[in-house]
This record gives C-alpha cells, structure tokens and sequence, in this order.
C-alpha cells in the first residue's frame, strides 16, 4: 500500500464513515481535562466453532469468560484490545491443513462480538496472524460488527486507522503486524507517515503492533529484528521508538503470548508485549503464558504519560480470566524492566503502580 493518494483517500473515509456511536466533528479546540484514562489488554479470542463447537466456552456465552473484569475494562475513557480471529458463524478457512485438530484457525461465532462492546471496548486492533483465518468474508462481516457497535479498530490493508472523537478529544488509533492482509510493521516509512498524518489531525495518538517472536523464551525486548519460522516479525524496539518520534503516545504490543517490559520514552508509554488477556480453548496458557497485566494508563490531553497502574490478571485452562491474587505478572514486569531498561525512567511498585523515579 502505498501512502501518497490511497492513504490521504483512506484519511477522508475514516472520517465520513466512521460508526455513529461516539462521533463528533473534529475540531482543534480541547476540553478544560488534567488527564485520560486508557486501558490497554492483549490478546483476546473467545473461542472457536472450528474446527469444532467443543471449542466454545461454556453455556455459549463469552461474558462469563470475562468474570469480574467488566467492571475494571469500562472504568477508563477508552479500552483498547487486540481481536486475535474474526466473527463469521459459517465459511471455510482459506489455509487448509490435514489434522484440523492440530491446526489453529480461529472462528468466533458472530453473536461473541457484542461481549466486546458489553465489556466496554472502544478500540479493537486487527492487525495479527489470525484475523484472516477465514479469509475476505471473515474480514468483511466483523468489520459490519464493529461498525454497528461503535467501536474503531484498524490494522488490515482495507482499514488501515480510525480518526474519532470523545469527549471533544480526537483521537487517532492504528495498528500493524508483519502478516498478510494487515499494515506492515517491516515498513518503518509508511507506518512513520500513517502516525504523522494522525499526530497532525488527532489529539492523542494509540499505536498498536502484533509484532515479536512468541513463547517463554522471548519475554526479553532484544533491541534488534526477530525472526521466528522463517519469518521477521519485527525489530519492536526500534519500531516504537519511531512511532512516538513521529507523533504516538500510547504504544500497545502483542503477538508474543507473554508479558514483555514496558517503558517511558519521551513521556510516552510503550507496552512491548500485553500477553494472552482472553484467550478461550487453544491456547497454551501454561506458566508466563497464563499471565498478563492489564494497564491502566493516566495521561495528559496531549498524551504524556502520567502514571499508570498494572490489574494482574490470570488464564486457567477451560476457564475465563480473573484478577490474580498473587501479583504474578506486576513481579514479572518489574523484573523485566530492570533486565531490559535498566536507563529506565519508571518504576513499578510491588502493587502494580507504574510512576515516574
């Protein structure tokens, strides 16, 4: 894609067909507000029809898998999650494998979507490995879903951003990966212009990336390209640090399955890796990958990080996510920090407040 006429006509889409939930026109003038409150989660799959309805959670309902974060997700000014499969209640996958029992392709039941909205999202990335298991048809019919809801997502060659306002802030979100169909995360230049362009248009600019190698042996940030089957997910360092060079302030990151370090650079907030927030049935969920925090995010109109707040949150095996009594992740984040940002501006307590040194 490239980002001279496609990306200013996309710019004017975004904001004549946004969903009417929420919209506002856009104006420069910000409101009298000390700060915003953004939730960031991981990844979140509800459960899949396919290859089986075994798959699904139980008594069919994807809320129950939430338990008691409902509450904590809409207690913010916006909730960011990344959708990691699509909505389509029927259709075939367009990668074909021989064991379907060994093959993770991921179908929600259409119905699921709205257990977004009702658990407070606002903004959804679609921008990873799974969300074209179900090809076009997929990709169509849960873009529908978010629209009727209200809430903006981005991320995928058809869509790249979202341009809104609330509350009379303007906000911009987009998201990147390095799978086909979605905005690439290898393309520094047009990921650089896609925040640019929304820094100059937005008030407050959510980054989101799908982007890192996956598994227990990478909770570490390396600070270079990884490259995992084959393929080059991404130097996630260098890619946030660019962003919030070229207008972000929110950087939200996924893909690894656990939690990575966050950091402060330039008072803006980068989370490397949310890990599995919701996963239901197929994924592993055994010990870091059972774990993640959900960041709680207090910044400025413009952006600059104030202070934050890690909720530690747990995955059992056939079971929903709940809060972690024993702070598993915030012990884990601290670590990670002082091994990967030891330059670092911030400091975690061991209750999970994030605050400047």
């Amino acid at each position: 894609m490239k980002i001279s006429c496609t990306l200013i006509f996309i710019h004017f889409l975004s904001i004549i067909c946004q969903p009417a939930a929420g919209s506002a026109p856009l104006n420069d003038t910000v409101p009298v507000q000390k700060q915003v409150v953004i939730i960031g989660v991981g990844d979140i799959m509800f459960g899949t029809s396919f290859p089986s309805t075994d798959y699904l959670p139980s008594h069919d309902n994807p809320l129950l898998l939430l338990g008691a974060l409902s509450d904590t997700l809409a207690a913010s000014d916006l909730t960011f999650g990344n959708l990691e499969g699509s909505f389509l209640d029927n259709g075939e996958p367009v990668k074909k494998c021989r064991d379907t029992t060994r093959c993770y392709l991921f179908r929600m039941p259409e119905r699921y979507c709205s257990a977004l909205s009702e658990s407070g999202f606002d903004i959804i990335s679609l921008a990873n490995n799974h969300f074209g298991d179900f090809g076009l048809p997929a990709r169509n019919r849960t873009m529908e879903l978010l629209d009727s809801l209200g809430i903006y997502y981005g991320g995928i060659e058809e869509h790249p951003y979202s341009i809104f306002s609330k509350d009379s802030i303007i906000y911009g979100f987009c998201a990147f990966a390095p799978n086909a169909g979605t905005v690439s995360i290898i393309d520094l230049d047009e990921a650089e212009a896609i925040v640019k362009m929304l820094a100059d248009t937005c008030h407050i600019v959510i980054v989101s990336f799908h982007g890192g190698a996956e598994g227990v042996d990478f909770q570490r940030v390396p600070r270079t390209e990884e490259i995992m089957f084959t393929e080059n997910r991404g130097d996630v360092y260098k890619f946030s640090h660019m962003m919030i060079d070229a207008g972000a302030d929110v950087v939200f990151g996924h893909g690894p399955h656990v939690t990575r370090a966050v950091e402060v650079y330039h008072d803006r907030f980068i989370a490397y890796s949310l890990g599995n927030f919701c996963t239901y049935g197929r994924f592993n969920l055994r010990g870091p990958n059972g774990i993640a925090p959900v960041i709680k995010l207090n910044v400025s109109t413009e952006g600059k990080f104030i202070f934050g707040k890690i909720i530690p949150v747990s995955q059992l095996p056939g079971a929903g996510v709940r809060i972690d009594p024993d702070n598993r992740v915030i012990r884990k984040m601290k670590d990670l920090v002082a091994l990967d940002f030891p330059e670092t501006v911030i400091q975690i307590s061991e209750n999970g407040d994030i605050t400047y040194k």
